[in-house]
């Protein structure tokens, strides 16, 4: 997989995309909090060419995960009750095209003005405006921060399917852990009432 602009719904870097209403010095705050380094900057990036071949079963796992867990699946379900096929597809286009952002695009303006677009998709504010679908109008902020777990937990064996070192494995672990915490972090501001977050 690579990175891609033809993904449906997959604004990364476009005008549509509103200014994060954090500023870059409070990201970088944010980075020296969660002991953000450039050894992390460099981990991430290795972890993204050895995760590259692999987003699809990662895909299939964690799509697994949600599908197994009605209180998850709730979120992509219709009014009928029934999990909506194409917004699950178009979900998994961009949630493939996020891990590879995740790992190498720059942590600059416009990857924390997409990290706010994905926080106001979660939300009430554009929760399902996206892809036009009729599902539950918030994913609530409790499972963006209990997900951290197994986002994280999942994605070590994948790490280490390419012969790294252990000390290798575990460096791409936590630079992933680490900006795996930063990004969900990001997407919690909207449920934040003004002024506390």
């Amino acid at each position: 997989m690579t990175v891609s602009t033809s993904i449906p719904g997959y604004t990364y870097g476009q005008p549509e995309v509103a200014q994060s209403p954090i500023s870059l010095e409070a990201l970088a705050q944010l980075q020296e909090t969660i002991l953000w380094s450039e050894e992390d900057v460099r981990y991430l990036q290795m972890a993204g060419e050895v995760l590259a071949d692999q987003v699809d079963e990662i895909l299939d796992l964690w799509y697994g995960f949600v599908g197994s867990h009605p209180h998850l699946l709730h979120y992509f379900t219709g009014p009928d009750g029934q999990p909506i096929a194409s917004y699950l597809e178009r979900v998994r286009a961009r949630f493939g095209q996020w891990i590879l952002d995740t790992c190498r695009r720059p942590y600059d303006q416009a990857w924390l003005n997409y990290q706010h677009e994905i926080a106001l998709r979660h939300h009430r504010t554009k929760k399902n405006q996206v892809d036009g679908v009729e599902a539950p109008p918030i994913i609530p902020l409790r499972y963006l921060i209990a997900f951290i777990v197994p986002i994280t937990a999942t994605i070590e064996p994948f790490l280490a399917k390419k012969g790294h070192s252990p000390e290798e494995v575990a460096k791409m672990h936590q630079a992933w852990f680490k900006s795996i915490v930063l990004q969900v972090t990001l997407w919690s501001y909207p449920y934040a009432r003004e002024g506390d977050f």
